[in-house]
């Protein structure tokens, strides 16, 4: 006799219904679920009709007891853990708490992979580790009962890529004050446009908002008007 199903394969005409579909059937919120995106969907071959998506869900390890006996740090290190065999990459996982970037806000719970050549957890411009972390943040928020800051670094890539955002801010507020215009920054995901936000809050001279829709969203650096006092 089958035991229930841990997995399954769903195709829809979007990955969303499939992720619905496909909870429904595996008797799971979509948070409980590892979701691997096989094909995104589209047009058909020469842009005639359209292609569905397919997805692969599968159900998630819930903790046991022991292994979260209050401890977040703990906790938080086994469920990456779990992420990573679902996913067949090995690597070393370590969660420690970091400094609060403002004084009434919490601590943030940071964990750092390392290994040997895990790329395939950082993506294109850090979209998988992205998504790796919010799906952490997801199944610690349920497993410890209340929502946690949880963030990811893989081989230090996130630092690595902090420091450059943090230079290309500088720079390209120099260059906006230099040549007295506005200067707009490539398109980049909400994490990234907030790191140039809080790079540049205080500075004198300049200030930052952000534009556009969707992925296209970008920072624009603007003069300050020169009566105007920094707020």
């Amino acid at each position: 006799m089958e035991g229930p199903k841990t997995s399954v394969e769903i195709i829809a005409p979007t990955v969303e219904e499939a992720i619905t579909q496909g909870a429904a059937e595996l008797g799971a919120q979509p948070e409980a679920l590892l979701v691997e995106v096989i094909d995104e969907g589209g047009k058909g071959m020469l842009g005639l009709g359209t292609r569905q998506a397919r997805v692969r869900l599968s159900l998630l390890r819930k903790l046991p007891a022991e292994d979260l006996d209050d401890n977040p740090l703990r906790a938080t290190e086994a469920v990456v853990r779990d992420l990573l065999d679902h996913l067949a990459v090995r690597g070393q996982v370590e969660a420690r708490w970091g400094e609060a970037e403002e004084p009434d806000q919490d601590y943030p719970l940071l964990v750092d992979i390392n290994g040997d050549d895990l790329s395939i957890l950082i993506g294109h411009r850090g979209e998988t580790l992205a998504a790796l972390q919010y799906i952490t943040r997801l199944i610690v928020a349920r497993e410890l009962g209340h929502p946690t800051q949880v963030v990811i670094d893989v081989e230090g890539y996130r630092a690595r890529r902090e420091q450059q955002l943090r230079q290309l801010a500088r720079r390209m507020a120099e260059q906006a004050i230099d040549r007295e215009r506005t200067m707009t920054l490539e398109p980049m995901p909400a994490n990234e446009r907030r790191l140039i936000h809080l790079e540049l809050r205080d500075h004198e001279k300049v200030y930052t908002e952000s534009i556009g829709e969707g992925e296209q969203r970008k920072v624009t650096i603007i003069l300050r008007p020169h009566d105007s006092p920094n707020p």
